[in-house]
């Protein structure tokens, strides 16, 4: 009788057999597949900083927070390359999982954005649903099969709501299919793109502040050694460093392994190197992580535009460039907004107050630079940008200059409807314009680059930016010298002489001018020697040389009196009415600035003829004349306020001084006030507060 098969097993009760027999079997017990449902890396060692960022976080996962009608399912974390966004999503992730806030479990999967091999929604579903328990022979081909079947094995977790972080995502596409379909889950996003399109609550990420970056500097050595006191020996050291490395916690990371590794390096050694190494993205490098490499991902994925766009804005003058510069960059005649915003939403290039001004991250910028230097048709690309700049910069600057010395029957220079709008320009792109001075040190661009110098000259006096005056002149003389221009030399040396007096540097005055007054003789320029001998005759007044400065005056108001220089004379006559008045010769100085109040008001000069006002209400108060002196002073207030001239206008003081001497404190204190607030204005903050006290003693 043969055997009987019945279901999974063999009957062979009732069997006849011929021999021995051997029987085999096997037992098979189906569970439930494998889950990965505690999958997030572990924790940043050292994470620093992000309070705001992390607790808007954990307010988005919170389950006891109020939900609107539509629950928030999403939060895209975002920013440039190295910002920290994967370390801030695993600490909040690890938080609220802490909190008990995610009883289902955490997915984790990161889609390689800006790999080479990025992983698209198809693969990164797979991998959710193996780690949800699903079999691989039940996943189902296509994306939109997938993500059903995804969303289906999620809203059948009994164990309560689960938390997925997707990390390093480049599209709102590759993520759009991985939201879950009930709203007790969370999905949590990192990506160098902001992605708008997903509903989410974008949370950009900036650079850390001082004291995080000082935090992360000091727990990465601590933890390579409790106690390294390095970080907390040299503050100092320590925040010249966060800025050479951005602020960036990847750079920052790199920085302190360099250090870990060499236990014997100062902080302060470390900024040095960072400093003087020509590529400070080659240093920022420990073997495992780059700061170019985390960058080298982001370009690499932008479209021609895009990078050709980052690249020049790399070149850009100044800490960021207008829409007007940037346009004169790429050689457009209107600014290629769309690029911008796109480059924008990638982290690469962030948009400036005002939302017409664009600012690239310090390192963003070095990185730009560095791609340009590698390749010699980018570095003649980039310095026919620079070329179409500096034009930029020169045409605008000289119209903007013309509105400044513009005098009442002079022509309208254009470009600028007032006066004001021309000082508002100048104001906006100072940084950039005095940066483009500094491309002096090319040949290629140093005419252009010395006459920008030359007409920023008024402006920088104007608004007493003297710092900034000292160094375009300083960059304009060692050009000059360089090419061996003698004409510029002079120019150089005569605006860095008044730049040099206006910052307190008297002792340096003196030669500037002797050298400008007697290279202008030496190229035969009468008109500017005359000029020099009016500026020395300053300088050596201020170093108390009296008598010279008399002489020096007296000279300049002769020869212009020749040239028929009206305007030059009455300058001359100031100055001269100064050094007298100090010399003792109180009529004559009185005399001198009643010539030059005349001849400015003449010439059509108002804010000159208030200067001259004032010097005269001096004059007349040294001589007890104090009501001509008080009218005097009346009408150079009423010219600067017309101006807004508000350091000029803090002369209120010398008015108070007349009312306290003649016993009228109550007037005097509110001369002080008045004087105290047109200094403010004027950003003069130590005037305002020398002012404010003078008050508080009349009280």
């Amino acid at each position: 009788m043969g055997d009987r098969y019945d279901g999974d097993h063999v009957d062979i009760q009732n069997g006849i057999f011929l021999g021995p027999v051997t029987a085999k079997a096997e037992y098979h017990q189906h569970g439930p597949a494998p889950t990965a449902l505690d999958a997030l890396p572990s924790k940043a060692a050292g994470f620093t900083g992000r309070r705001s960022e992390l607790g808007q976080l954990l307010g988005t996962f919170d389950p006891s927070a109020t939900a609107a009608p539509e629950a928030v399912l999403v939060a895209a974390v975002s920013g440039l390359g190295g910002i920290g966004k994967t370390a801030l999503a695993v600490e909040a992730a690890h938080a609220a999982c802490e909190r008990g806030w995610f009883p289902g479990g955490v997915l984790f999967v990161n889609l390689h954005g800006y790999d080479d091999d990025l992983v698209m929604a198809e693969q990164a579903l797979e991998a959710l649903l193996r780690a949800l328990g699903v079999e691989p022979e039940h996943i189902p081909p296509g994306a939109d099969a997938r993500a059903a079947l995804y969303r289906s094995a999620l809203a059948e977790r009994e164990r309560g709501a689960v938390l997925i972080l997707a990390d390093n995502a480049s599209s709102a596409e590759q993520v759009r299919p991985l939201l879950p379909g009930g709203t007790w889950h969370r999905l949590l996003v990192t990506s160098r793109n902001r992605l708008p399109q997903l509903g989410a609550l974008l949370l950009p990420l900036g650079e850390l502040s001082g004291e995080e970056a000082y935090d992360l500097l000091d727990r990465a050595l601590r933890i390579a050694d409790p106690a390294d006191r390095r970080v907390a020996d040299a503050r100092e050291a320590v925040s010249e460093l966060a800025s050479r490395c951005g602020h960036l916690p990847l750079a920052l990371q790199i920085a302190a392994a360099l250090l870990a590794l060499d236990r014997g390096k100062p902080v302060a050694e470390l900024v040095v190197e960072l400093t003087e190494f020509s590529d400070r993205l080659a240093y920022l490098d420990d073997g495992e992580r780059s700061v170019r490499a985390a960058f080298d991902l982001s370009y690499r994925r932008l479209p021609p535009e895009q990078a050709r766009l980052l690249r020049l804005l790399a070149l850009a003058p100044g800490p960021d460039a207008s829409n007007e510069v940037v346009a004169a960059l790429v050689g457009t005649a209107t600014p290629p907004i769309q690029a911008l915003n796109a480059l924008a939403r990638a982290h690469l290039v962030e948009r400036e107050s005002g939302r017409r001004r664009w600012r690239l991250h310090d390192l963003v910028r070095a990185y730009g630079v560095g791609v340009v230097a590698e390749d010699a048709g980018l570095v003649a690309e980039g310095e026919t940008a620079r070329e179409r700049v500096l034009d930029f910069y020169y045409g605008w600057a000289d119209a903007a200059d013309g509105w400044l010395r513009r005098l009442p029957g002079m022509p309208i220079p254009g470009r600028f409807g007032d006066r004001a709008e021309a000082l508002g320009w100048l104001d906006s792109e100072r940084a950039g314009l005095v940066a483009a001075v500094g491309w002096a040190e090319w040949e290629r661009f140093v005419d252009t680059a010395l006459r920008l110098a030359a007409l920023l000259a008024e402006y920088l006096d104007w608004r007493r930016y003297f710092d900034d005056w000292v160094t375009v002149g300083r960059v304009a003389l060692e050009a000059a010298r360089r090419f061996g221009n003698r004409m510029d030399e002079a120019i150089a040396w005569s605006n860095l002489g008044i730049a040099l007096q206006g910052a307190g540097r008297v002792q340096e005055v003196v030669e500037a001018h002797t050298r400008a007054r007697d290279l202008f003789r030496a190229v035969g320029d009468r008109e500017d020697e005359t000029i020099a001998w009016n500026n020395l005759g300053i300088a050596l007044r201020e170093v108390g040389q009296v008598q010279e400065a008399v002489e020096a005056h007296t000279q300049a108001r002769d020869r212009y009196q020749t040239i028929g220089d009206r305007l030059g004379e009455a300058r001359a006559w100031t100055n001269l009415g100064i050094a007298l008045g100090e010399a003792g010769q109180v009529t004559e100085a009185i005399e001198a600035h009643t010539c030059a109040r005349d001849l400015h008001r003449a010439v059509g000069d108002q804010h000159r003829e208030a200067i001259a006002w004032s010097n005269l209400g001096n004059a007349l108060w040294g001589v007890g004349r104090e009501a001509e002196a008080v009218e005097g002073y009346g009408k150079a207030l009423e010219i600067y306020r017309e101006f807004e001239d508000w350091y000029r206008a803090g002369a209120l003081q010398n008015l108070a001084l007349v009312h306290k001497s003649a016993n009228r404190p109550a007037e005097a204190c509110a001369c002080w006030l008045r004087a105290a607030d047109a200094y403010t204005l004027a950003g003069a903050t130590v005037e305002a507060d020398r002012a404010r006290a003078w008050a508080e003693e009349q009280e």
